[in-house]
């Protein structure tokens, strides 16, 4: 139950950032950085949990 909420959330993350993305285009490194230190938060978490 736990990894269907983190692809859900995963999922949210990712279609608001390419929302963001397209409105804001110079912002895409900070976006990908920080995607990818939740994802990695959130798979710590799981793995513990």
């Amino acid at each position: 139950m736990l990894g269907a909420n983190i692809l859900l959330l995963g999922g949210i993350i990712s279609l608001i950032f390419g929302i963001v993305i397209m409105i804001f285009p110079k912002i895409l490194n900070y976006l990908v950085g920080i995607y990818f230190i939740l994802i990695g938060v959130l798979a710590i978490i799981r793995h513990f949990t």
